[in-house]
């Protein structure tokens, strides 16, 4: 009897990191005199709620496609990447209504990056974190020397204008980074989990096969917000604390903590229970933009750092958590 054939293993570098970030804003501002009105609300009932003072909504011709896209080129300028050495792109998106093709294959095709592989990753606003998970694996694994990991969402096509506890909360964006080797560990083990037993806590209105058999309404997203206030804050704590844990930090190390930015209140709330040094930097990019559901995190790292906020090579916390319910956190490197 032969001896079967053993198979030949990739092989890829023992650690990866973060070596560009990027960002797309959209141009038009929408402060909250402008939504106010429509919700019955002010300015100052929505900024003491969120936090918010204004967002960004994209215009017509700023599609998921075009924002993440543009903001995939800042991270591979800012990370010295050509397109034609990602082996892999990966879009975390919602918000793209095209069952197929995948949107990474058309963010593929528009930075150039002809031969890669490419696949989107729903998570909500989960999926920055999620998809940074992947791409670590698979730089790490050796399926792709570097990854492209993008984040982009028009949340703005996705609310009730007309719904008081959503309509001021989000905003449009894209917000990218390049994953490649490194010589040292710089992205942590990830901590991740879901809850499908809360799925109704953050749901849309309709199924698109409900929109299909006359649905009068195209189907929108639906929030219970108390209920995801008091998980995100409460078990989301336990999920930051595991992963600094799994990572060998404590928090005394950190330089950046850069949660999803769901709601200023949220944040500040999530900062205090870990009780988080005064020198460490708090993410508020929600102040300014919204919640941009899995583009958050990626736009705070490129503002943090653009405005001197953090240093280059900072050790950060990460966190996304969102609809599922599902979260994924991990202690990253700054490019």
């Amino acid at each position: 009897m032969s001896t079967p054939p053993v198979l030949r293993l990739s092989k890829g570098p023992e650690y990866a990191r973060i070596v560009g970030v990027g960002g797309y804003r959209p141009s038009r501002v929408v402060p909250n005199e402008e939504i106010a009105p429509r919700i019955d609300s002010s300015d100052e009932w929505i900024r003491e709620r969120s936090g918010i003072a204004e967002r960004r909504w994209a215009a017509p011709q700023e599609s998921v496609a075009l924002m993440g896209a543009a903001a995939a080129e800042k991270a591979l300028a800012h990370a010295g990447v050509t397109a034609d050495q990602v082996g892999c792109v990966l879009v975390a998106t919602s918000t793209h209504f095209r069952q197929l093709p995948a949107l990474a294959a058309d963010t593929a095709h528009r930075i150039g990056a002809r031969q890669a592989a490419a696949f989107d990753l729903s998570a909500a606003c989960a999926g920055f974190t999620h998809a940074l998970a992947v791409a670590h694996d698979l730089v790490r694994g050796g399926s792709a020397g570097h990854v492209l990991v993008v984040a982009t969402e028009r949340m703005s096509d996705l609310i009730d204008h007309d719904d008081r506890g959503t309509a001021f909360l989000f905003g449009d964006g894209a917000g990218a980074v390049v994953v490649g080797p490194s010589e040292t560990p710089a992205i942590g083990p990830v901590v991740w989990g879901s809850d499908g037993s809360q799925g109704h806590a953050i749901d849309q209105t309709a199924s698109w096969q409900e929109l299909r058999h006359g649905t009068p309404r195209f189907p929108a997203l639906t929030m219970q917000g108390q209920a995801v206030f008091r998980w995100a804050v409460y078990e989301m704590a336990h999920a930051a604390r595991r992963a600094l844990e799994e990572a060998g930090v404590d928090a005394a190390d950190l330089e950046a903590f850069v949660p999803h930015q769901a709601n200023l209140r949220i944040v500040e709330a999530l900062a205090a229970t870990l009780r988080l040094p005064g020198s460490v930097a708090v993410a508020r990019d929600i102040v300014h933009t919204g919640n941009t559901s899995a583009a958050s995190i990626p736009l705070a790292i490129e503002h943090m750092l653009a405005s001197g906020a953090v240093r280059s090579g900072a050790l950060a916390l990460t966190i996304g958590f969102g609809a599922g319910l599902s979260y994924a956190a991990q202690v990253v490197t700054l490019p």
